[in-house]
């Protein structure tokens, strides 16, 4: 992970980091060779003074920064934690092999749909008793991002970082524009800015994940969080009326998203928010990376996607997590409930952002005092929601989204006649895709 001179979240070249390395149907059927093994094999995990763990922070900053986190738990608790690092992509493409082999102790993974996955298949541990120490240092959000299915907690969260839409003070001053609270609200700034000679939406989606984000907040502001979860899990239909409102929306804001869009990187498009011919950006916090100039990006500001259904106001905040996870056997479970309490408290957060200032606390109870004033309203931002999404390719399964949802709505921009059709055709694919293993 590279550092954004903001301190916030900063992804690859051509996925957020946070995100990278989902390669579809090889996640969740665990194809290829399994290269990831447990650290140090069996005989590892079986001393009572060391807790294994399987990590997928194989970057410079991530890795030093967990270093830090667990010299410190070593230091208070006398146990050892022995980590076993492998690439960022060999770890998620081989996780389903590694965790129905021997997997280590505790795992790095990710809140929402893709840990509630692995908890369906009895392939982690409860742990209900970790939260019953740790459960007062989090918000409710975050609590219902951290339980499996069945209720239980799974997760311990560590970091995490909200989806907005950015925009330049400087701009907003200069036009006169005000904060759009509402759809029609947003709309009509939109419309304003492209009659003031402003690209009104930055856009570009060569990487074909961009879009999924403007579908979330579409989705979950129109309809609420509970049915864009079923939608993403497999069980609501994509030919219900709902979804199809989805893209009527968003067919009527299309005209304003910045053109040329299918050859256009993240990266890119930021630069026109840099360079003030866009008005607004609906992105993740990372967008913050293209920012270089310090004055730039003092002028850098964001605000929640606006109201759709009053019903649901703006309560939904998508915010990927990550955290930990306990394999289905560890063989310390003593020292695995003492290294996520150590690892849910707010000491272990703001020991890791000394290192790594790239995410925000997943803890309400984190120290902010030095974060800089983007991530301290990214924060706020995350502690009031009412409900938390992860993204499309984490709260559903990843050979669904990059199969079908990716070309699928790089097809609806380039053609937003034919809904209907589409949705038909996805519909039928979910069915498949989900109806397998």
């Amino acid at each position: 992970m590279r550092l954004s001179p903001s301190g916030l979240s900063v992804p690859g070249p051509s996925r957020r980091s946070l995100l990278r390395g989902a390669s579809g149907a090889a996640l969740l059927a665990g194809a290829g060779t399994p290269l990831l093994s447990a650290c140090g094999g069996s005989a590892s995990g079986s001393d009572p003074k060391t807790v294994t763990v399987g990590s997928n922070a194989s970057d410079a900053v991530p890795k030093s920064a967990f270093e830090s986190v667990y010299a410190a738990f070593k230091k208070q608790s006398g146990l050892t934690v022995d980590v076993n690092t492998k690439d960022h992509n060999t770890f998620q493409e081989q996780i389903n092999s590694y965790l129905q082999g021997t997997p280590d102790d505790v795992f790095h993974w990710f809140a929402g749909y893709r840990m509630q996955f692995f908890a369906a298949k009895k392939l982690a541990t409860p742990i209900d008793d970790v939260w019953a120490k740790i459960g007062d240092n989090f918000p409710e959000a975050m609590k219902k991002l951290s339980k499996g299915e069945d209720g239980t907690f799974y997760f311990v969260p560590l970091t995490t970082y909200p989806w907005a839409v950015f925009y330049r003070r400087s701009v907003f001053r200069q036009h006169g524009y005000r904060i759009p609270a509402t759809w029609d609200d947003f709309v009509a700034l939109l419309k304003q800015m492209q009659k003031d000679g402003l690209v009104p939406l930055a856009f570009g989606d060569k990487d074909a994940w961009p879009a999924m984000g403007t579908f979330d907040q579409i989705n979950f502001r129109l309809n609420g969080y509970d049915f864009h979860v079923e939608l993403m899990a497999g069980k609501a239909s994509w030919t219900d009326a709902k979804v199809k409102d989805v893209f009527d929306h968003w067919a009527e804001i299309l005209p304003y998203h910045q053109d040329g869009f299918m050859g256009r990187t993240w990266q890119d498009a930021a630069q026109t928010l840099v360079s003030k011919k866009a008005g607004m950006y609906l992105l993740g916090s990372f967008v913050a990376q293209q920012f270089t100039n310090r004055a730039d990006l003092d002028d850098l500001d964001f605000f929640p996607f606006p109201e759709i259904n009053s019903s649901y106001g703006q309560d939904t905040v998508e915010a990927p997590t990550d955290g930990f996870m306990v394999s289905r056997s560890p063989k310390n479970h003593a020292g695995v409930v003492k290294l996520l309490e150590y690892l849910g408290s707010p000491a272990a957060e703001e020991l890791y952002l000394k290192t790594d200032p790239s995410v925000v606390a997943a803890s309400h109870k984190a120290d902010t005092s030095s974060y800089s004033a983007l991530q301290k309203k990214a924060f706020e931002m995350i502690g009031g929601a009412k409900s938390l999404t992860q993204f499309m390719d984490r709260d559903s399964r990843p050979d669904f989204t990059s199969t079908v949802m990716q070309p699928g709505l790089q097809k609806f921009l380039q053609n937003p006649k034919d809904v209907d059709g589409l949705l038909s055709s996805v519909e039928r694919q979910k069915k498949t895709i989900f109806a397998s293993s």
